[in-house]
């Protein structure tokens, strides 16, 4: 299926703009990269971006994590392969990107305060907010997996 339009030519101000924050909220993180690109693997998968898994599954890669992880994001929870840690951040993320109607409940905050400070908590949240609204461009406008890969060094990935 081909883009259906240009959205970063078309609103490159925008773009630009959340690039910068999309950048931002990664560069003063206070998390581990590789916890980040778990997390944005999973935010993707399920809101069904396939540009975007296409995309942070080969920059995980690059970073350094091990492909079986990655194959085993979207079963997290029967997985052994991931850490406390890692399986409060991918909860947390599940409960963002969908946001319950009945709102995030204490007991699902209280578990993600056993692992993370109130700091990675926040920034957590930040780029749980930022890869949704990416998921929500590239889905609404059939964003192509693969086709930045040059201009993102993502051919580097060896996929």
């Amino acid at each position: 299926m081909p883009q259906r339009l240009p959205y970063t030519k078309l609103s490159p101000e925008a773009s630009q703009q959340l690039f910068k924050f999309s950048s931002t909220v990664k560069e003063a993180a206070s998390l581990d990269k590789l916890l980040m690109h778990l997390v944005e693997i999973r935010a993707s998968y399920i809101n069904g971006c396939s540009f975007c898994v296409d995309m942070h599954v080969k920059q995980a890669k690059i970073d350094g994590e091990d492909v079986l992880r990655m194959f085993h994001v979207p079963v997290w929870r029967e997985s052994t392969l991931f850490t406390d840690k890692e399986r409060a951040a991918l909860e947390w993320t599940e409960i963002v990107t969908n946001m319950p109607a009945e709102g995030v409940s204490d007991a699902a905050f209280e578990n993600l305060k056993e692992h993370f400070s109130e700091k990675e908590i926040s920034d957590l949240t930040f780029v749980i907010a930022s890869i949704n609204a990416w998921n929500r461009l590239a889905i609404s406008f059939t964003a192509v997996p693969g086709s930045g890969d040059k201009v993102f060094g993502l051919d580097k990935a060896g996929f």
